[in-house]
């Protein structure tokens, strides 16, 4: 009896005497010819045939933990005590994970006692997994595709991506969920599934922001469990999701009552049906971006527009097949609308810009962006101008048909105007810039001019022109054709400018740039010229005396002709710049040693990139300047060495190096 009292309770067989001196109640047959010892601690457990070889028996068998059928490890499952039970019940196998992830959060027995865990304990994935805590109280994840990895071997459930997001919703579901996931990019063998989408809707039911970018294998089913379990989605983004069709989308909009924002790019097989359910379903909707889908248009935009009119604050709409009637209808519907975006709307004539600006229903608008829109012209530009009073700012990009007659016409009707930004409108001349500037009111803050090949110098006579007192930031970047004499014209009327950006103006020189710099009363802030090659030290120089007070940020860029008395004079006069860019400037070692003796110099940012003649001697000043640098690009100066950059991120440890 010994070896009944020590019995330990595994599954072996007892072995060693004769069984017939045992106890006969002990004995159990199975079949005709084999007699099997059974010890009273344990049940019989027979899960496969028996092999008997002489005195031997061996027995095929499952592991232990794949003998319980998935009902009962089910109702295990949900009567854990705590999220860390679950969690390292989940680890167990792959198949206890997919069991786990299916247990929806609202099936979880709440009155099991919990085990007493710790605020430390740390679940399967807190770590590992990248979560982060956003600041309203809620888990955040962000997921690439393509990248992630997760357990190696045979899927017998999904893919690596799929069995990651069940990994994501256990961990987490004790702890309320995710509150927003961002899924990016699949692989195109091992990619998200529904599978994976459905355990992250099972485990979180507080998902308030959901994005899917490039998941082909994510469909309306995914969706249908999102839409069932996750009530509190408030931010939904779609793009080149092909799976996923108005179903789906349906499915979100009957159940998210507390959709705010919405964004479907490049999904085909989602239509207007889509858009007339949000519209109907989905009161508190305050942000739509529609790109690229071929299945939209004016019926379900115009349905989306008219059915949210009080609540829908911004519009985004682009490469659709929209006609003049939305456009009209944002117009008459479009009460609460503060921003629009139209890009590459092709069908969309003059007349429908004509009359979005007349329907007098844009009240709140205050931005307006248009963008490759053929329509778009000097007739509707001014009833745009006349119709939206409250509108702020105003961004045309690549818009053939506008010239200076239409811009002047905006700019006299557009009352309260501040922001202005003309990009690739190459009808606009010298003079639209300057009949805009004299015409748009006491508020305009801002313009800017990109790539507007129609720019270039007329020598004009013009009498004296009042200046725009109320500009602070010109930007005129890339125009080839601007030099120093429309320079000149502009700056006159700027006297109260504190950021210049004249980048890529290959034309302007001293000459032109000087009355601009001695005209500024209020003092330069950020001023920006690279790739100015004509200038020379002594704009630079000027810049420092006159602005020293105030520049904060300078870059020369490029601008070969820049010399060290350049940086001599910064260090004598500027008293609060923090941010230099002198990259491919003609600087030496001499620049660098003046640079580091200004005293009151506290630069955080220097760049010398491309400066071959600042060498290994410069090592000491840079370690000087080093003292207040958080940031010091030295790449493809050829003539430090290697070890000194060595030397100088070993000693200034709190600046990051660029080499």
């Amino acid at each position: 009896m010994p070896a009944l009292i020590n019995y330990s309770g595994n599954d072996e067989f007892y072995s060693g005497g004769s069984v017939y001196s045992m106890d006969s109640s002990l004995l159990c047959s199975i079949g005709s010819h084999l007699d099997m010892y059974c010890p009273p601690s344990k049940r019989a457990r027979i899960s496969s045939p028996f092999a008997s070889s002489g005195d031997m028996f061996e027995e095929e068998r499952k592991p232990s933990v794949e003998v319980l059928p998935d009902e009962c490890l089910f109702e295990i499952f949900r009567r854990l005590p705590g999220g860390q039970a679950r969690s390292a019940s989940a680890c167990v196998s792959k198949h206890w994970l997919a069991l786990l992830s299916s247990v929806r959060n609202s099936e979880i027995c709440k009155n099991v006692s919990k085990v007493n865990e710790s605020s430390n304990d740390v679940d399967m994935v807190s770590c590992e997994e990248g979560l982060e805590m956003e600041c309203d109280g809620y888990f955040t994840r962000s997921l690439e595709g393509k990248k992630a990895t997760d357990i190696e071997g045979k899927q017998p459930w999904g893919s690596r991506e799929s069995d990651r997001l069940a990994a994501i919703a256990v961990g987490t579901a004790s702890r309320g969920g995710l509150g927003k996931l961002s899924i990016r990019g699949s692989n195109p063998v091992r990619g998200v599934t529904n599978k994976g989408l459905s355990a992250i809707a099972h485990s979180c039911p507080s998902l308030r922001v959901l994005s899917l970018w490039n998941v082909p294998y994510v469909g309306d089913e995914g969706m249908y469990e999102i839409a069932k379990e996750c009530h509190l989605l408030e931010k939904l983004d779609l793009c080149q999701c092909p799976s996923i069709s108005n179903k789906g989308l349906i499915a979100i909009a009957m159940n998210s009552p507390n959709l705010t924002a919405l964004t479907i790019e490049s999904c085909r097989n989602i239509g207007n049906e889509s858009l007339q359910a949000i519209g109907r379903c989905c009161p508190k909707l305050q942000s739509i971006t529609i790109k690229d889908c071929p299945h939209i248009g004016d019926q379900g935009v115009a349905s989306l527009v008219s059915s949210t009119s009080s609540s829908l604050t911004k519009v985004k709409l682009q490469g659709l097949s929209l006609t003049d009637f939305s456009l009209a209808v944002i117009g008459h519907y479009g009460k609460a609308l503060t921003s629009l975006i139209f890009s590459g709307l092709q069908n969309v004539t003059e007349k429908g810009f004509w009359v979005m600006g007349n329907a007098q229903g844009l009240e709140k608008l205050a931005t307006l962006s248009i963008t490759s829109c053929r329509g778009t012209t000097d007739v509707c530009l001014e009833a745009i101008g006349k119709g939206c009073r409250n509108l702020k700012q105003m961004c045309l990009h690549k818009c053939c048909f506008v010239s200076d007659s239409g811009l002047i016409a905006f700019a006299k009707a557009a009352v309260s105007l501040e922001s202005l930004q003309l990009e690739e409108c190459n009808r606009i001349t010298q003079l639209g810039i300057l009949g805009a500037l004299l015409n748009c009111g006491s508020k305009v803050k801002s313009l800017a001019l990109v790539k507007c090949m129609g720019i270039k110098d007329l020598d004009l006579e013009t009498p004296f022109l009042s200046p725009c007192e109320s500009l602070r930031s010109l930007s005129i970047r890339s125009c080839p054709g601007f030099g120093s004499v429309s320079l000149a014209l502009v700056g006159n009327l700027c006297p109260q400018l504190h950021h210049l950006d004249l980048s890529g103006l290959c034309g302007i020189t001293d000459s032109g740039l000087l009355p601009l710099v001695e005209g500024c009363d209020s003092g330069l802030v950020k001023v920006n010229l690279a790739g100015c090659l004509n200038l020379t030290d002594e704009v630079v120089s000027a810049l420092a005396r006159l602005h020293g007070g105030t520049l904060e940020v300078l870059n020369l860029d490029g601008c070969i002709k820049v010399t060290d008395a350049s940086l001599v004079a910064l260090a004598d006069h500027c008293l609060v710049l923090s941010d230099l860019d002198m990259s491919k400037c003609s600087i030496t070692d001499t620049g660098i040693t003046s640079l580091s003796c200004g005293e009151q110099l506290n630069l955080q940012v220097l760049s010398i990139s491309g400066c071959n003649k600042v060498s290994n001697k410069s090592m000491p000043y840079l370690r000087k300047l080093g003292r207040t640098l958080v940031g010091l690009n030295l790449q493809q100066c050829n003539s430090i060495s290697t070890a000194t950059v060595d030397l100088l991120v070993e000693s200034l440890w709190r600046c990051d190096i660029l080499s």
